[in-house]
């Protein structure tokens, strides 16, 4: 069968493959566009699996809500390129739509995403734009106002850090600044009892040993100790940290006159904890060119 221009441009705009993939896919599928789009997808999943080695550590994550419930959804990409890709942001945005109805990462790999599960459309994606890609993070935020926030946006709700916000009571203003503060201070817990009790161990017993190194009586040390701990608390627990928008206040404090109650947040910053291999450009000119 003799394969026609219009059939590559009608492949090429189902499956955003490049023109002589679509020709030879034609080819080889004899004219058959549905088997030629089965015989790309075969490919493109060769290609995926080839790329699934690279460092995905670039990306975005995306925030969403509903009613009570909200979710932050990391995506990572291997270049901060693709982020800025528009079918990748609305790829993002539909996979944010579709956590809003599952409970983790797993469920929202394998939800069903416009006849696709999410795990597929991604490895489809990395065949078209080819990057390693995955949906790497996935938290879940319930409360009676939710509120959102996205750090260094690339589109609408979505961009470098993605925070979720809790709230007892409606002031979605309010929120929002909070919110802000969270992507600047990065606490690590709510309140001293949603802190690691572990983490709460070491850093008393850290304080310990700074302060016998002063050799001061024991009475006075376990007095320093706590002091130190309420420091300490202030600066790593939300509702103790000095309030960005009003120093004079603590979170919590200016939680009660804006009359609510902070009951949780989420903080998710893309490639967070990944470690990225360090390549100077000019070496990797050279492998390129060796």
């Amino acid at each position: 069968m003799a394969i026609t221009a219009a059939m590559v441009k009608e492949l090429r705009d189902s499956t955003g493959a490049g023109m002589m993939d679509a020709k030879k896919a034609l080819t080889e599928s004899d004219g058959d566009i549905e088997a030629a789009v089965d015989w790309l997808r075969t490919k493109g999943l060769a290609k995926a699996a080839k790329k699934s080695g690279r460092t995905a550590a670039e990306g975005l994550v995306a925030v969403a809500v509903e009613g009570g419930k909200g979710v932050a959804v990391e995506v990572n990409s291997e270049t901060d390129f693709v982020a800025k890709n528009a079918d990748f942001q609305k790829m993002v945005a539909g996979i944010a739509d579709v956590a809003l109805t599952v409970a983790d990462v797993d469920a929202l790999k394998a939800a069903d995403m416009n006849g696709k599960s999410v795990e597929q459309t991604v490895t489809d994606a990395v065949a078209v734009i080819g990057e390693n890609m995955g949906v790497r993070r996935m938290a879940v935020l319930e409360g009676e106002t939710v509120v959102t926030y996205v750090h260094n946006a690339a589109a609408d709700g979505m961009g470098n850090i993605g925070v979720l916000v809790a709230l007892k009571g409606d002031n979605a203003a309010f929120g929002r600044q909070v919110a802000m503060h969270i992507a600047a201070t990065n606490p690590a817990a709510l309140d001293e009892a949603s802190l690691d009790a572990s983490v709460i161990e070491k850093e008393k017993q850290v304080q310990m040993d700074i302060a016998r190194e002063s050799g001061k009586p024991d009475a006075v040390i376990e007095k320093m100790i706590v002091g130190r701990m309420k420091k300490y608390m202030a600066e790593v627990t939300l509702v103790n940290q000095q309030f960005v928008v009003n120093p004079d206040l603590t979170v919590a404090a200016a939680a009660a006159e804006a009359g609510v109650e902070i009951t949780g947040y989420v903080r998710l910053e893309k490639g967070e904890g990944i470690e990225k291999a360090e390549e100077d450009f000019a070496a990797e000119v050279a492998k390129l060119n060796g």
